[in-house]
């Protein structure tokens, strides 16, 4: 959103219809098959149910309608088709309408492991399982309608804040702690490290989440972790705002990563 980019989205026919080559749809069954192992024992209940219900083939990618079917008989979302990126503005908009943006193009084999901007793989595997979720759709919406209202200083913070759960969170459950965050739950390494011995992982605190720097760029060196879904459902019904003026006010923590290295 707001950078440029390499790839440009597919558009469908007539029919609503994208028509992907044998390449890309093999991209996605490796990508998928690969996840799907990845993710055992290590994915939430509530995300493994969601994709059962997504029920996404295996031999080539999906199309958004088929998701969207799923999606609205569970929680009233839907996916919408957008250019590779998009303004946060636009972005807001379609969450607080119960859409969520997904690009129709898949990554090169040369970037399997890691792409900067989110592909079809990463938003529909990653984030549309748990749309199936009321917790997590609710939250999910309500962040939109922040993002709407919110100056572009505070939309920082609320990055912050997406960025901790939707994106990165863990959860803690009876079989132990498990995963959530999509930005995890598309990434191979991304889901072997958030798990292993390797990263601090704190109790959720939306103070310490609107104040913890991170990159894009690196394994995550901190994940904050939530009780159960229904924190998200908390937070739904918490003054956001005023929490995102304390955490301007009290400024950031220091940073748990070293500094981006100097270019030539």
């Amino acid at each position: 959103m707001g950078k440029s980019t390499d790839y440009t989205a597919r558009q469908p026919d007539a029919h609503g219809v994208v028509h992907y080559t044998e390449e890309e749809n093999e991209t996605w069954s490796i990508l998928i098959e690969r996840q799907m192992a990845a993710i055992e024992g290590k994915a939430c209940q509530a995300f493994m149910d969601g994709l059962q219900r997504l029920a996404f083939p295996t031999d080539r990618i999906p199309q958004l309608d088929d998701v969207s079917r799923v999606l609205r008989a569970a929680t009233g979302w839907s996916v919408a088709r957008v250019p590779a990126l998009i303004p946060f503005s636009e972005f807001f908009q379609l969450l607080a309408n119960r859409q969520f943006p997904a690009a129709t193009f898949i990554r090169r084999r040369s970037e399997l492991d890691y792409l900067k901007e989110p592909d079809i793989f990463h938003e529909l595997f990653g984030h549309t399982p748990l749309l199936t979720n009321p917790h997590f759709a609710d939250f999910t919406e309500t962040y939109g309608r922040l993002g709407l209202a919110a100056s572009k200083e505070e939309r920082v913070f609320l990055a912050r804040l997406y960025w901790f759960t939707v994106e990165f969170g863990l959860i803690d459950s009876p079989q132990g702690c498990r995963i959530y965050g999509g930005g995890i739950l598309s990434s191979i390494g991304e889901t072997d490290h958030a798990l292993s011995d390797v990263p601090l992982r704190r109790p959720f605190e939306v103070m310490d989440a609107l104040r913890t720097p991170y990159r894009i760029d690196i394994m995550q060196p901190l994940y904050y972790v939530i009780d159960s879904l229904t924190c998200l459902s908390e937070l739904t019904r918490m003054d956001l705002m005023t929490r995102i003026r304390d955490a301007r006010r009290l400024g950031l923590f220091d940073p748990l990563y070293p500094p981006r290295a100097a270019t030539a």
